[in-house]
């Protein structure tokens, strides 16, 4: 909607009265320095969870770092037990954090998290509770560190005698917040192997051994940069294990650390000549293997006992591997020529602890599959079979403003995480809006959304219609082409029917103006300019000079309230202050002293995708 602006000399706030508001379920961008006071509640995204706690309830900011800055992030929150996590921008849903803390900040149940940015980007910082939909208030801040002290000298370990040693108080602590910390430094060749294994020891005073952590990497600019690293040895137990093969030639570094940040006790490290790898089977794409797992087969990188076999495969082919055991806990695992692990499950089989793979080899070669159990060193016969999985059905047509209907059956195309999908196609012009509209009452629904050609989502949504378990995804078309559209349910035992309505809303609307010293009074609706994260805003040039002392407040009885202030650069949106709820609980105030004088964008929009409604901008100098 187009907004009016008018001068006026009564406050925002008293034009509007107190009413409720919906809280965030997006990732609006947090500063560096700054603190942000906030509650998870029932407006707040969640997240299933599979064990008694019956999940988690978070709340997501984006963040922008230099490679190589050191952050600090701290949690508080005296009604939740508070966790926090460190994720790469886009990989929150795979769950692989880079970083994360339940109690580091040692105050009961608080969290710190200490985390160094491995390149220049944007990442996502989640607070949430440990375990548990009950959420609280709490206080988020992001701050910077100063530079890393000078690492200590190690101390030199040779291959086949073991070293005694103990992590105590006077121990350096690591530059990631991972705790204490000994040192150990060793020469190889290139392509040379070692087993690194890490034993802590129950000694004098102690009830229980610690749970040790063994790290090798290299110095560079007097920085550790790790190559690998081990918890629990795949075998089982808390004991560490790896296998580690110098890139080339030179000084390495073990770290010998407990997984507790604080916790100490004695241990033994031993460097040994790596066993030899694993021999492979061959097996043939639709074939299929009786195997045992025994006290006789080879060890692994991870110490663990397992069988592997080799095949060929071409690029693009999706492939199905499906092992099924009586004895033992079944796992899985996919590796690339040259070692890499490209994929891996544990129960994604049909019955009990059997395991599924399905993944799509993005190139022709050589592939490995390693057949072992999970947890411990079970034994007993097993069943490898390796088949081609059906190729991704090609997209139907999905036209644009009307509704169409669907259904997820049981004889669906699967993903790589097992759910069964409808592909539809659209042709879309570059910087063009699209809403995407799911529904069902069958099944929880899960959008994404890619290019043609070989799948890779460029943005997902899951309950983003606030209704329940209905998605909708707004984005914006980085180029003009064909897309495909992912209709599916989030679990992969969902079927059912389902409605999918796609809405081209065409470009980002222009920004208004608005002066110092006015008000805007404005209504956000479905139609407006949306934001990386899919919610709407109403855009407003403002010319600033250097040196000026601004507050800027956003007031709405709508939705959350959530203030921007940037510029487009390139056509990227660079934020210099943003706020959510400094005003009130759900009212926005930016107090901002200009450093650069000139013209900037005010984004006066919600918190979260979806909330719609009117409110007021007011632009004055601070008294």
């Amino acid at each position: 909607m187009r907004p009016s602006v008018f001068i006026v000399s009564v406050s925002a706030l008293a034009l509007l009265a107190s009413g409720g508001a919906a809280m965030a379920q997006t990732a609006p961008e947090l500063a560096i320095g700054a603190t942000v006071n906030g509650e998870l509640d029932g407006q707040d995204m969640s997240h299933a969870g599979d064990g008694e706690d019956g999940g988690y309830r978070y709340e997501d900011h984006s963040f922008r770092a230099r490679a190589g800055q050191r952050l600090e992030a701290t949690l508080r929150s005296d009604a939740f037990d508070a966790y926090l996590q460190v994720f790469a921008a886009g990989t929150e849903d795979a769950g692989e954090a880079l970083a994360e803390d339940d109690d580091g900040l040692g105050e009961d149940t608080d969290s710190r998290v200490r985390f160094v940015a491995p390149q220049d980007g944007t990442y996502t910082l989640r607070a949430r509770t440990l375990g548990g939909l009950e959420g609280g208030a709490f206080t988020l801040a992001l701050s910077e560190r100063p530079p890393a002290p000078r690492a200590p000298r190690p101390t030199a370990i040779r291959i086949g005698s073991p070293v005694q040693g103990a992590l105590a108080s006077g121990d350096p602590e690591a530059d990631d917040d991972t705790g204490r910390y000994d040192a150990y430094v060793f020469r190889a060749r290139a392509n040379e192997r070692f087993a690194i294994s890490l034993d802590a020891q129950e000694g004098d005073g102690q009830e229980d051994a610690f749970d040790p952590v063994v790290r090798v990497g290299r110095m560079e600019r007097n920085a550790f940069v790790e190559l690998a690293m081990n918890d629990d040895a795949a075998s089982g137990g808390l004991n560490s294990y790896l296998i580690f093969t110098a890139p080339s030639a030179g000084d390495y570094v073990i770290r010998a650390a407990a997984l507790g940040a604080t916790d100490d006790g004695a241990y033994t490290l031993t460097l040994a000549e790596a066993p030899p790898p694993l021999a492979a089977t061959p097996i043939a794409i639709g074939a299929s293997v009786e195997g045992e797992l025994s006290e006789s087969d080879g060890i692994n990188d991870g110490g663990a006992r397992a069988d592997a076999y080799s095949f060929t495969a071409a690029a693009g082919q999706r492939i199905e591997a499906t092992l099924n055991a009586e004895a033992f806990d079944a796992y899985l695992e996919l590796f690339d020529a040259s070692g890499e692990s490209l994929d891996q499950d544990d129960d994604g089989g049909e019955e009990g602890t059997n395991s599924r793979l399905v993944h799509t080899l993005g190139a022709a070669g050589d592939y490995t599959l390693q057949v072992r159990s999970i947890g411990d060193a079970s034994t007993g016969a097993y069943t490898l079979a390796l088949a081609e999985a059906a190729p991704e059905p090609e997209p139907s047509a999905l036209p644009f403003a009307e509704v169409v209907q669907g259904e997820i059956k049981t004889t669906a195309a699967r993903d790589d995480d097992g759910r069964g999908y409808d592909a539809w196609t659209f042709s879309g012009t570059e910087g063009n809006r699209v809403q995407v509209v799911m529904r069902s009452g069958d099944f929880d629904t899960f959008l994404q959304i890619g290019r043609a050609g070989a799948f890779d989502a460029l943005a997902s949504d899951d309950d983003g219609l606030g209704e329940g378990t209905d998605s909708r995804l707004n984005y914006i078309l980085p180029e003009t082409g064909q897309y495909v559209l992912r209709a599916s349910p989030l679990g992969s035992d969902g079927k059912g029917l389902y409605s999918l309505e796609l809405t081209d809303k065409g470009p980002q609307p222009k920004p208004g103006s608005i002066l110092v010293g006015a008000t805007a009074r404005g209504t956000l609706t479905d139609s407006d300019a949306i934001a990386d994260d899919g919610a709407s805003f109403d855009a407003y040039a403002v010319n600033v000079a250097d040196g000026e002392k601004l507050e800027i407040t956003l007031v709405s009885n709508d939705f959350d309230a959530y203030l921007d202030v940037g510029k487009e650069n390139d056509g990227a949106w660079e934020s210099v202050v943003s706020d959510d709820d400094s005003l009130s609980d759900t009212h926005a105030r930016v107090d901002w002293t200009v450093e650069d004088g000139g013209a900037y964008v005010i984004r006066a929009r919600s918190f979260a995708s979806g909330e719609t409604g009117a409110y007021a901008l007011t632009v004055a100098r601070q008294p």
